[in-house]
């Protein structure tokens, strides 16, 4: 098992994860339209001009995969995920522990679904904080923001 940073060859690996991963989130929420599980093969091959992605690779699976992405001194963590068949292992962990190892410094910014209580358990854990609650243009769902 490892944690490195992806590339654009691991983007349809990483949107076969991601649609795995948020299935649970749609269930939540009764809303199968959200981003992460309408995103093309396309488009997550753009976050690559963009973004720092990260996969981690167990058995030649990419069975995590975590996005950040520099603004000013702000990082923005998005789509942090975890095949369901590895949640609650730590792979998380790993993955937001590597993304603020790569961004000494910075403030860390991400939101999850407001009614998502595992997540923003589990974000609170590693000492990040709500500090909004928004909606976003691209669907109904009701997120949490919270900062580091």
């Amino acid at each position: 098992m490892s944690i490195t940073q992806a590339n654009p060859q691991d983007a349809e690996a990483i949107l076969n994860l991601q649609r795995k991963a948020y299935i649970q989130e749609a269930e939540r929420y009764n809303d199968y339209s959200i981003q992460p599980l309408t995103q093309t093969l396309d488009q997550v091959k753009a976050d690559f001009d963009h973004a720092y992605i990260l996969k981690y690779v167990h058995n030649d699976q990419v069975i995590g995969s975590a996005r950040a992405k520099k603004d000013g001194g702000t990082c923005h963590i998005g789509k942090v995920m975890v095949h369901p068949d590895y949640q609650k292992r730590g792979i998380g962990r790993e993955l937001m522990y590597a993304i603020e190892r790569q961004f000494p410094g910075y403030t860390f910014e991400l939101f999850t679904g407001s009614k998502s209580y595992e997540n923003i358990a589990f974000y609170e854990k590693l000492g990040y904080l709500g500090y909004k609650k928004e909606k976003l243009p691209r669907e109904e769902t009701v997120f949490l923001f919270m900062r580091k």
